[in-house]
């Protein structure tokens, strides 16, 4: 596999030592390095569309849905469309 045209620089991070734990036993869960984790953290946090770095869809719309308990399902798919028509035009 051909590696990225961007070069990684090394950094040196000092938090907390229990963040640091549970950030390792997460990324141990999830079996990603734990850079990867932070990564993906930092990437969700700062990124306005983060629809865009979706990696699991279903899980993404499971996680919407448990969001808006008091919409109906018609109501959330009808937004759904919307958004989708806007997106497109």
């Amino acid at each position: 596999m051909a590696r990225s045209g961007m070069k990684r620089g090394k950094w040196t991070l000092s938090f907390d030592p229990g963040l640091k734990a549970f950030l390792v036993k997460a990324a141990k869960r999830r079996r990603i390095c734990p850079v990867t984790l932070l990564e993906e953290i930092v990437k969700e946090k700062f990124n306005p569309y983060g629809h865009t770095d979706v990696k699991d869809s279903v899980a993404y719309v499971r996680m919407l849905r448990r969001r808006s308990p008091g919409r109906s399902d018609q109501g959330f798919l009808k937004e759904i469309r919307e958004w989708q028509r806007s997106a497109s035009s």
